[in-house]
């Protein structure tokens, strides 16, 4: 029994060291879940009975630091408490749960009032809040809340994907694995702190591990991660530094007999990768009735996030949602990761309230029990980045019919037209006539016939082709090359 149960002391964990020390030894012994909380009222919350329950920032903090936290209260999805502690020099304090330290006036039906620290034994999670003066002042910019999830978000925006610790076996023929972070230590910032340090300890069945978020707020947000896995048993599929977001709809497809107001609805629009001296663009999709699994075999990553390019209103017509001022997530390795690949798993959705995507690194060799991964890297999140590659990129994927092209001597059963649109980089300086040749590759089929032409009005160039299926589903792939060298991301399509 080494993680201690409710009403038993945490041992004091001051530093990432010591926490490793801990996670490494937990490891060691058989997996023992977080009890849910007791109370039948608040297991059963509804999302509108959570949302209402207000929390005040957390009392043991002290009143002029840049930074204050608001812990989450227990229940609706989030029935495993988390236990909170803050680090001041060499004093640490656990933050015991108390229902004074939420607002529960607003809530409907539930008399919250009652709860004692047996009821709730933690907290459903935490937000960090930045910014001067009075707590209704300050700018959220950052929550740890469910399973190994976060978000970080830059001013000025919505929340919208989540990061996780790890991903364990998505997209695999089993059941995927959520371990959970079940502690966490907050060091208490300095008055003049401009990014404040989090240490998780994460467990599941099949692992522990130590991880240190280090949290800078800003327009663009960014989170320097350190972790150190421990497995208990031999892994699966190990999706490192994952991402999880939502597609619903947008112009590259939604679900069947989708019908709604809005054009588009998603968190991102697409994968970006840069990885062995190239970059590639894989567009999201939901017109698949199954699920997909995308793997782009790397061996010197450099970078791999999910994007929201699409930054015009118009787009999403959603003036709550404001799909537009979603963050994108762009993960840069700290160090030799070695080879692996990144993949991207889609499922089908026909709700925008489930996310259905997530992209991670997987090593082509996962550790094994007894053994310790340790893993750096960093998180940045932002809004219109044109200079993310520094070269074309893509910003629309249309596909239709191709019943109006040409007809064929033998006609091609789906047989579709394609239309890709790159922008920025070099593409501006280029006019009409300027030697760009296509770079045009399908897997299965035939990819035929590629026109490529000037945009006058986004100063950007547009490909079409059409692709005649053969055996079997294919990947497609394009780029524009000028005297022989690469002046857009390579475009992907996995049909």
């Amino acid at each position: 029994m080494l993680r201690p149960a409710f009403g038993q002391e945490w041992p004091d964990i001051k530093d990432f060291g010591a926490l490793r020390s801990f996670a490494k030894a937990l490891a060691r012994a058989p997996y023992r879940p977080v009890a849910e909380v007791d109370s039948p009222q608040l297991r059963d919350l509804s999302y509108d009975q959570y949302r209402a329950i207000r929390p005040h920032p957390l009392k043991s903090w002290p009143a002029d630091r840049p930074f204050s936290i608001q812990p989450f209260h227990p229940g609706f999805l989030y029935k495993r408490p988390v236990s909170l502690h803050v680090v001041s020099g060499d004093t640490v304090r656990r933050v015991p749960y108390d229902p004074g330290q939420f607002d529960l006036s607003a809530v409907d039906g539930v008399d919250l009032s009652r709860f004692t620290a047996a009821d709730g034994r933690g907290f459903g999670g935490f937000r960090l809040h930045h910014g001067a003066g009075p707590p209704g002042d300050q700018v959220e910019f950052a929550v740890f809340q469910g399973a190994s999830y976060f978000r970080l978000r830059g001013d000025g925006q919505e929340y919208g994907l989540s990061g996780r610790g790890v991903a364990l076996d998505t997209g695999g023929p089993g059941a995927e694995e959520f371990p959970d972070f079940t502690a966490f230590w907050v060091l208490e910032p300095g008055p003049d702190a401009r990014e404040v340090e989090v240490l998780a300890l994460l467990d599941g069945p099949s692992l522990a591990g130590a991880y240190r978020f280090t949290v800078r707020p800003g327009v663009e947000a960014a989170m320097a991660v350190e972790c150190a896995l421990y497995p208990r048993q031999p892994l699966g599929k190990l999706g490192l530094a994952p991402l999880t977001s939502m597609f619903l709809a947008g112009e590259n497809g939604g679900p069947p007999g989708h019908d709604d107001f809005r054009p588009e609805v998603h968190d991102s629009d697409g994968l970006l990768l840069h990885a062995d001296g190239g970059w590639t663009w894989r567009a999201l999709s939901n017109a698949r009735t199954d699920a997909v699994l995308t793997d782009l075999p790397v061996r010197d990553l450099r970078g791999f996030g999910l994007m929201q390019r699409d930054r015009d209103f118009r787009s999403y017509m959603d003036v709550e949602a404001r799909q537009e001022d979603r963050p994108s997530a762009w993960v840069v390795p700290r160090g030799d990761w070695g080879p692996g690949r990144v993949q991207l798993y889609t499922f089908p959705s026909v709700t925008e309230f489930a996310d259905n995507v997530v992209a991670s690194f997987i090593p082509d060799r996962a550790p094994g029990p007894g053994e310790e991964l340790r893993l750096a890297y960093d998180i940045r999140v932002f809004g219109n980045r044109p200079d993310l590659p520094p070269l074309g990129r893509v910003t629309a994927t249309r596909t239709g019919s191709a019943d109006g092209l040409r007809p064929l001597p033998e006609p091609v059963p789906g047989r579709r037209l394609y239309m890709v649109d790159w922008e920025g980089g070099p593409l501006p300086s280029l006019e009409k006539g300027a030697p760009l040749t296509v770079e045009l590759n399908a897997t299965a089929g035939i990819a035929a016939d590629p026109y490529l032409e000037r945009v006058v009005q986004t100063r950007g160039w547009r490909l079409y082709f059409d692709h005649r299926p053969g055996e079997g589903p294919a990947t497609l792939t394009a780029r524009l090359l000028l005297d022989g060298k690469p002046v857009t991301e390579t475009w992907r399509h996995d049909g």
